[in-house]
Parts: structure tokens; C-alpha cells; sequence
């Protein structure tokens, strides 16, 4: 194996391994959320992931599953683990800021968000709310308001966004689990330049009850970890519907994590045309990598992926705009720069081009639905290029300058357009001159099993994996 696409291993213990410490007596929570809360306050400073750290809560949580044990009880499967979220998921006693000033002086939240409350009875450790673009309008994590995300691998560099906060704790081992949001790829991005394993499900799959909105038809909740194990097992705890997010399909859970082995005899296919073009060398030597891994050869195009991502572009405009129409023309100078005049812009797209947008949308949809009759599941790079730099107004693919805040999305958005589950596996090419590049392992809607076996194999192959950051 060539030592320079090698990870190095994960740079904390993983979720799994820390709840069976705690499950054993090995380790209390309590020592475990010290540790962390000391972690963050040594090294966010330098990476600004964090908004908030909820020490007090953190420390709570943890005596309660130390005293569960000391009762003698079973204790849940991420006893101890701690963890943190994007700031657009409530967390009772924080105003949910979705990385907006606008927000700030709203009231707190008085629960938690609903996938919150799931991790708290699976026996998970709050400790803060992850900073993010404005509004998650942004692929970048430049906030304005609460400062840039640095990416743990390259501090001059952006973490992604617009969940970079929650890819960078991850990255940075800060914590080893963190939730975030997908409209138009704000998971898998990060996941992508920070060098994390990351989960969008299908659309539909996990209720958004209790976040911050952004785009309704579009909005997934996903989350990071050390490992695809770790995505799975913490994907299964939050399953299940909920009537309140009427866009949730009210499907009985479907737990992944015991069977992430990689069977015989998969159908895989290699998204070339529009995810080719739009692809730098790096991140191309990135798939050619994992398609090898899982002995992939058959390149087959998704024509409507541009117009997918045009769909993506008007739904997300028209519907963030009009989200946001009544603070902007009372409180517009609260607004980010980098994306209040998009908003108006887009509050005045008409709706005859939203309507059309739909049905392109569906269209698109059909036309994936008949490469999955063909294969199990499609690869494709994550993101266009590397990290860049953190202020970065261009860079150059393959001759066009292109803005980091909206390319960053190229390959993105024209899968969460239609809904698809897609898991992001970092890989580290030797042509990323040390950063991580992801690639997307594509499913059929409601197939997160499969997308989670292509990452686990290629962590089994000793290809895809988290690297310890470099002093």
C-alpha cells in the first residue's frame, strides 16, 4: 500500500470504544467529559468551532450515567460519549443562533431538539453548539459574526462548510461525534476537507423537529465521526419519524450497524461526465483510489446532474428567501454580507421557476432511479478541490475561477437535490499534498446500509480513514 495515501489512524478513541470503558467501569463519564471540556478549551481557540460549550451541562449528564452505574444499571450504548451539534439544532437554555446575529437575542430554547433528545437517552454527553455559515447559506464556514472555522489539517485554510464547525471538532478530536445539516451538501463538504467520515441520509429519513430551517424541501440532518462504525451506530440510536416534521416518512427503523460487512457481488458504478468535469486532479486520483478499493471499473453518466444542481440553486434561493423576507427588510444590516443579498435576491425569484424547478427535480430523480436498477451503488468525488485558503475569493478548475462558497457544492447538490442517502469517506491522495479529499458512496433512497458497507470496506482496506492533525 503507498504510505503517502495511508491514514494514520483515528486521533481519539472512537464513540464505541469510549461508551464500553464507561459500560465496563474502566472510565467514568465524568472523567471522560472533563477530559474533553479541557481538550476544547485548550485548542478551539486556534480552530473556533465552537459557539457555545455547555460545561455545566456536559458535567450534569455525565455524573447521571457514572450514578447509573453505581446503581448497577445497563447502561445505553454511548454511555459518556461526548459530543456537540450544529448551532441550528435547539439546546434548551442556548438561543439557536443558526450562525446568525439576527438570532442572538431570540429566547432560549426550551428543549432540546428532537435528535438531541434521542443522543441524551442513548446516553450521550453534550458539551457545546458547533459554528457554521449564516443561515447554512455557505459551503465555507466564514462566518462573520462569530468568526472562520479553521480546518485542523491546515489552519490557513477553510474547514467547509456550512457544518464546518462540526466536521472541524471531529477532525481536530475534540469530540468524536457531531451532528450538522445537508441542504446542499453542508455535510458532506466538510467531511470532505476536514478529513471525517460523514452521513446525509436519505431525505426524509431523520426528523428535523426542533433545527432551524433553511430550505424545507431540501433540508437534511446528518452527523460526523472517527468512523464509518461510529456513523452507523450513532445513526441507528436517532432513527425513527415524527409526526411534527411532516416531510418525515414515518418508516420503522432499519439498523445498519450490525451488518456493515461488505457483501458479494455489489453493482457499483463510477459517476463520471458532470462529477469528472467538475473534479480536480486530486480529487479525481481520490475516486480512482476508491473505485480500485472496491473493484470498481464501470463509469456511467447522471446527465441530469447540472440541471439537478440548477434545480438546487432556484429551490434553495426562492425558499431561503422567503424564509427570511421580513427580518431582511427590517433588520438587513444584521445580515451577513456573504449571503443577505442572495436571500433578497432569491425572495424575488418568481414562482413559476420555482415550480418548474420541481419538476426538473423529479425528473432528475427518475433518471437516477434507472442507474440504480443497474448498480447498488455509484461513487463520486465529494468535493471539486482541497481545502482552501481561508479568504479565498477564486480558485482555478481546470482553467475557470471558481468561488469557493457555491463550487464547493458542484458535486454535492446534485445528489441532495433528489433526496439520495450518500456517505462521505475521507481518503488522503498523494496529489492533495497532504489534506483529505472525501468521496460520496451513493445509495438508493433508503439504502444508508449500503453507502455505510462501501465506506467500512474501504476502512477495512486501510484506504479511507481519519489522520491526526499535524502540530
Amino acid at each position: 500500500m503507498n504510505a503517502t495515501i495511508t491514514p494514520t489512524g483515528p486521533a481519539f478513541a472512537s464513540a464505541e470504544a469510549l461508551a464500553a470503558q464507561v459500560r465496563s467501569g474502566e472510565r467514568s463519564a465524568t472523567s471522560i467529559a472533563c477530559e474533553t471540556l479541557e481538550r476544547i478549551a485548550a485548542q478551539d481557540p486556534q480552530l473556533n468551532c465552537f459557539t457555545a460549550v455547555t460545561a455545566e451541562r456536559a458535567l450534569a449528564e455525565a455524573a447521571a450515567v457514572d450514578a447509573a452505574f453505581a446503581r448497577g444499571e445497563s447502561l445505553p450504548p454511548l454511555a459518556g460519549v461526548p459530543y456537540a451539534v450544529k448551532n441550528l439544532y435547539d439546546v434548551a437554555g442556548l438561543a439557536t443562533l443558526a450562525g446568525g446575529q439576527v438570532n442572538a437575542a431570540d429566547p432560549p430554547a426550551t428543549q432540546d431538539a428532537l435528535l438531541v433528545r434521542r443522543l441524551r437517552q442513548a446516553g450521550g454527553v453534550l458539551v457545546g453548539a458547533l459554528n457554521m455559515d449564516e443561515h447554512a447559506y455557505g459551503f465555507t464556514t466564514e462566518n462573520s459574526h462569530y468568526g472562520s472555522t479553521r480546518n485542523p489539517h491546515d489552519r490557513t485554510r477553510v474547514a467547509g462548510g456550512s457544518s464546518g464547525g462540526s466536521a472541524a471538532a471531529v477532525a481536530a478530536g475534540l469530540v468524536p461525534l457531531t451532528l450538522g445539516s445537508d441542504t446542499n451538501g453542508s455535510v458532506r463538504v466538510p467531511a470532505s476537507l476536514c478529513g471525517v467520515f460523514g452521513l446525509k441520509p436519505t431525505y426524509g429519513r431523520l426528523p428535523r423537529s426542533g433545527t432551524y430551517p433553511f430550505v424545507h424541501s431540501l433540508d437534511h440532518l446528518g452527523l460526523f465521526a472517527g468512523s464509518t462504525r461510529d456513523l452507523a451506530l450513532a445513526y441507528d440510536l436517532m432513527q425513527g419519524g415524527d409526526p411534527a416534521d411532516v416531510a418525515c416518512a414515518q418508516r420503522p427503523a432499519e439498523p445498519v450497524s450490525t451488518a456493515l460487512q461488505w457483501p458479494a457481488g455489489l453493482r457499483i458504478g463510477i459517476l463520471g461526465g458532470w462529477f469528472h468535469a467538475q473534479a480536480d486532479a486530486a480529487a479525481r486520483q481520490a475516486l480512482d483510489l476508491a473505485a480500485a478499493a472496491l473493484g470498481a471499473s464501470d463509469e456511467v453518466e447522471f446527465r441530469g446532474a447540472e440541471t439537478a444542481r440548477t434545480a438546487a440553486f432556484l429551490i434553495t434561493a426562492a425558499e431561503g428567501g422567503a424564509l427570511h423576507r421580513e427580518r431582511l427588510r427590517s433588520r438587513y444590516a444584521e445580515y451577513e454580507p456573504h449571503s443577505r443579498d442572495r436571500l433578497v435576491a432569491g425572495s424575488l425569484i418568481p414562482v413559476e421557476w420555482v415550480v418548474q424547478a420541481q419538476r426538473l427535480r423529479r425528473q432528475c430523480h427518475q433518471e437516477a432511479m434507472a442507474l440504480f436498477s443497474r448498480y447498488d451503488l455509484l461513487l463520486a468525488p465529494a468535493t471539486p478541490f482541497a481545502a482552501t485558503p481561508l479568504g479565498a475569493a477564486t480558485v482555478d478548475l481546470h482553467g475557470q475561477q471558481v468561488p469557493p462558497r457555491a463550487g464547493l457544492g458542484l458535486l454535492t447538490q446534485p445528489l441532495s437535490c433528489i433526496g439520495l442517502p450518500v456517505c462521505t469517506a475521507p481518503l488522503w491522495p498523494a496529489l492533495a499534498g497532504g489534506l483529505p479529499l472525501g468521496v460520496q458512496l451513493i445509495a438508493a433512497p433508503w439504502r444508508e446500509d449500503l453507502c455505510l458497507m462501501g465506506s467500512a470496506a474501504l476502512e477495512a482496506r486501510g484506504l479511507a480513514g481519519t489522520r491526526l492533525p499535524q502540530a
